[in-house]
């Protein structure tokens, strides 16, 4: 969460004229409402099962995929992701994710949650950002990320 992975992702694909998934948009297309709905509705376990569901179709081979903060904590999507694509960590201090999204409605799993419980869950899915092939400095704007990215995806 907050880690800029939309913002970057899009202008990845636009200046590398590649097509763009993000995949909370295309979980909400799926089921038809708002992620805020799906969590009332369903609960995260819900989200999910459409989130593990929809993932394969965003894997296009030559795209940029946005995830969602937690699609990799499963551990068959991991594998998916990893033996697919070439993932980048947006590495982003929790003091930076938490002022970017503290005040941001439309977030199930920071909505009404202590910043201590939010760090938590940041701390919890660590260890599997920090398994991705590249690492990448998301503290900066998302243009110079996005130029990171682009010499990582060309390398």
């Amino acid at each position: 969460m907050g880690s800029g992975k939309s913002v970057v992702g899009a202008l990845v694909a636009q200046r590398t004229q590649a097509p763009f998934h993000d995949l909370d948009r295309m979980i909400e297309l799926e089921a038809g409402i708002p992620i805020p709905e799906i969590f009332a509705n369903g609960g995260e376990a819900a989200f999910r099962a459409l989130e593990s569901e929809v993932l394969p179709n965003a894997l296009e081979p030559g795209s940029v995929v946005a995830l969602g903060g937690g699609s990799l904590m499963n551990d068959t999507n991991w594998h998916l992701v990893a033996a697919t694509s070439s993932t980048v960590y947006l590495e982003v201090p929790f003091d930076t994710m938490w002022e970017r999204i503290r005040k941001l409605s439309g977030r199930p799993l920071a909505s009404g949650r202590s910043r201590d419980e939010v760090r938590a869950l940041f701390e919890l899915r660590l260890p599997r950002y920090e398994q991705a092939q590249h690492r990448v400095d998301g503290d900066r704007p998302p243009g110079a990320v996005a130029d990171e990215v682009i010499k990582l995806w060309s390398a």
